[in-house]
């Protein structure tokens, strides 16, 4: 369809290098888009066409230096995919305040200070532009040895909900709320293939999913089919995860 090409447009997508990223990156340059990533080193190799920038998304002045480098290159800021994030695990009843401030700073003010840089250039385009912060359901439920994680992407939430209000007519931000992915790095928290294919079990739709599926969500949402959609937070997870209870219950020879 042609409402889903990106013909001309210029799309930044922060921690585009792997995982869910990459394939948002690869999914904006095959609809024609000219994309810039950043991350803090450079990977091996990107998808074709894609370029790349070195930044840290925790420091505003290297934020400013990605967002002039789009506008030097190509002219404009259309879409600014907010996928830089992330977390080790750690236990809530001990870890240190230097942890915590440091987890925050890169799941929210990073995303909130970046969406204020490019919202200042898509404000003077003629067609404004969209933003699309990747959240995760840590921040809608529960979120185990990654507290502050999920309080982190929990007020992502909050933030694009204001922005939305604040940014318009001119810029549309919506949330992507994240399921569980198979990524690079999924043995690291799911075990082997087999162990992802019991984790997708749990999940209605009986799979984790792939970069794709969330790249195709931020494909619409930035897209012209999207146009009347702005602070909206939508769940990409599958149907999400199947209530305990239910299993316990029929562990219990109940129906």
């Amino acid at each position: 369809m042609d409402d889903l090409r990106f013909d001309g447009q210029a799309v930044i997508v922060t921690g585009g290098c792997r995982g869910i990223g990459r394939g948002i990156a690869q999914r904006f340059g095959e609809a024609g888009a000219h994309v810039l990533v950043c991350c803090r080193s450079e990977p091996e190799s990107l998808p074709e066409g894609v370029a790349f920038l070195a930044a840290d998304v925790r420091e505003p002045e290297q934020i400013d230096s990605v967002v002039d480098a789009c506008v030097q290159r190509f002219g404009r800021v259309d879409v600014l995919v907010n996928n830089a994030g992330g977390s080790p695990p750690a236990d809530s009843a001990t870890a240190s305040p230097r942890f915590t401030s440091g987890i925050i700073a890169l799941n929210l003010i990073a995303p909130i200070v970046f969406a204020q840089r490019a919202n200042a250039v898509m404000q003077n385009q003629d067609l404004g532009g969209s933003i699309v912060n990747i959240a995760s359901v840590s921040g809608v439920r529960p979120s185990p040895d990654t507290l502050a994680y999920g309080a982190a992407k929990a007020g992502l939430l909050n933030a694009t909900q204001t922005m939305a209000v604040e940014f318009a007519p001119k810029v549309r931000v919506n949330a992507v709320v994240v399921g569980l992915v198979v990524t690079e790095q999924a043995h690291l928290f799911y075990g082997d293939d087999a162990g992802i294919a019991a984790v997708g079990a749990t999940v209605p739709l009986g799979r984790m999913a792939d970069p794709t599926d969330v790249a195709d969500v931020c494909l619409f949402l930035a897209s012209p089919l999207a146009r009347y959609v702005t602070g909206a937070d939508v769940l990409v997870h599958g149907g999400g995860e199947r209530p305990a209870y239910i299993d316990a219950a029929k562990g219990t020879g109940r129906d």
